[in-house]
C-alpha cells in the first residue's frame, strides 16, 4: 500500500504543484493537532505547533527497559466528506465519485521518524493473529493489548503483517501514550 503512493509521487507533484494553495484542510491544521491546543515552542520569531496526535505507518517497534521506540512514516489520514474532497482534488480522473472505503491516505514522501513510547502506553488493536491459524483472524474492535504483546505481534508477519495498517498515535510530553490500529479493508 505504501509503495503505491511512492510510485505516484512524481506524477502527483507535477499535477498538484500549480494548484497548491497556502491552506490545509480544516481538521488537519498546518501540522496534525495544530489549532487544537497542542503545545507550542517558539523558534526565533516562528512558532512551531507540536501535534497531540499523528497518524503513521509503523516500520519497527523496539522494546527497552524504559518503554519502547516506534520507527514510523507519518501520513495524512482523511475520512468522510474530507476524504471525498481530497480524493476529488487529487484523483479527478479516477472514474468514481469518492474513495472506495470512505477514507483516503496521502503519503507523498516516505520518512523515518522515531517516537519514544511511554512504559504504560495503551495499545488498541482491531485485528491481529491471535492463534497462528488463518481461520481465527477476525476483527475485534478496540481490543487492548500490552506494549510487550504488541511488540511480539508486530514481529510476527507469518499470517498478518501489522505494519500494513495505519496507526493513530496520541503524544504527550513527546512520548506516545496511546497507539490505535486503524483497520483498513
Amino acid at each position: 500500500m505504501k509503495n503505491w503512493f511512492t510510485a505516484l509521487l512524481p506524477l502527483a507533484l507535477i499535477v498538484m504543484l500549480p494548484g497548491l494553495d497556502a491552506h490545509a484542510p480544516s481538521s488537519f491544521g498546518f501540522l496534525p493537532g495544530a489549532g487544537t491546543g497542542a503545545k507550542t515552542s517558539a523558534v526565533g520569531t516562528a512558532e512551531l505547533k507540536f501535534p497531540d496526535t499523528v497518524t503513521v505507518y509503523l516500520n519497527a517497534v523496539k522494546l527497552g527497559s524504559d518503554g519502547a521506540v516506534l520507527t514510523a512514516d507519518p501520513i495524512l489520514w482523511y475520512q468522510g466528506d474530507e476524504a471525498a474532497a481530497i480524493f476529488a482534488e487529487r484523483e479527478p480522473d479516477a472514474g468514481i465519485d469518492g474513495p472506495p472505503d470512505g477514507y483516503y491516505i496521502v503519503n507523498e514522501t516516505e520518512e523515518s521518524v522515531t517516537y519514544p513510547v511511554s512504559t504504560d502506553a495503551e495499545v488498541v488493536l482491531q485485528i491481529y493473529d491471535r492463534t497462528g491459524k488463518p481461520e481465527d483472524i477476525e476483527i475485534r474492535a478496540n481490543e487492548t493489548v500490552t506494549l510487550q504483546k504488541f511488540s511480539k505481534l508486530f514481529q510476527n508477519t507469518d499470517l498478518l503483517d501489522l505494519s500494513q495498517f495505519p496507526y493513530h498515535l496520541t503524544l504527550k510530553d513527546g512520548k506516545a501514550v496511546r497507539i490505535v490500529q486503524q483497520y483498513v479493508p
